[in-house]
């Protein structure tokens, strides 16, 4: 990781974007790094727009909104075509696998992975979408070790879904495991 990274979380309300924003910032204080977590959403708490981001930094954070964001996560075609032009260059953005690149993307890393597959039909429990994208999303960007990404997932999920959790985040894992030996669905755009 460099001294500091922006890391942006978007999707539709309900999914747990927010939630994956905290458990990132949760995992770098772990760590002994700082962080800072901002989130914002549409007056529907549920089904509306949504975005939250993190800032992860060795050095003190002296703004807490994300300039221009290195890391894009979108769950929604609404939210990538929002956020993606937001990104600086190079940037990684992993998006469900259902979505449609953008025209005009820029020059950054797109990864589709069936984040929201995964979690329905694999799990079996559609709100686990967000701890199956936080695994991949480490899995990708490798920030913290699988250890300490695991007990910032246990704080902050409800009491008794810690097996079903840990279930979650294991497939994200996978699912970048599968990708990369494949290599597919991994664009330059």
């Amino acid at each position: 990781m460099k001294n500091r990274y922006e890391m942006r979380f978007s999707g539709s309300g309900g999914q747990g974007v927010i939630l994956a924003s905290v458990i990132f910032a949760e995992a770098a204080i772990i760590s002994g790094i700082n962080a800072v977590q901002s989130q914002s959403y549409g007056p529907e708490a549920r089904g509306g727009m949504c975005k939250a981001e993190t800032i992860i930094s060795r050095d003190s954070i002296d703004f807490s909104k994300p300039i221009c964001p290195g890391f894009l996560l979108a769950l929604t075609q609404k939210a990538l075509d929002k956020f993606l032009p937001e990104t600086r260059e190079n940037a990684v953005i992993v998006a469900d696998a259902s979505l449609n690149i953008p025209e005009n993307a820029g020059n950054k890393k797109l990864v589709l992975l069936p984040i929201l597959k995964t979690a329905g039909e694999d799990i079996g429990k559609a709100f686990t979408a967000n701890i199956v994208a936080v695994g991949a999303i480490n899995s990708l960007l490798g920030l913290f070790d699988r250890e300490t990404l695991t007990e910032a997932v246990k704080r902050h999920v409800p009491p008794g879904s810690e097996a079903l959790n840990e279930k979650a985040l294991q497939a994200g894992y996978e699912l970048v495991d599968r990708q990369m030996a494949e290599s597919c669905r991994v664009y330059i755009v």
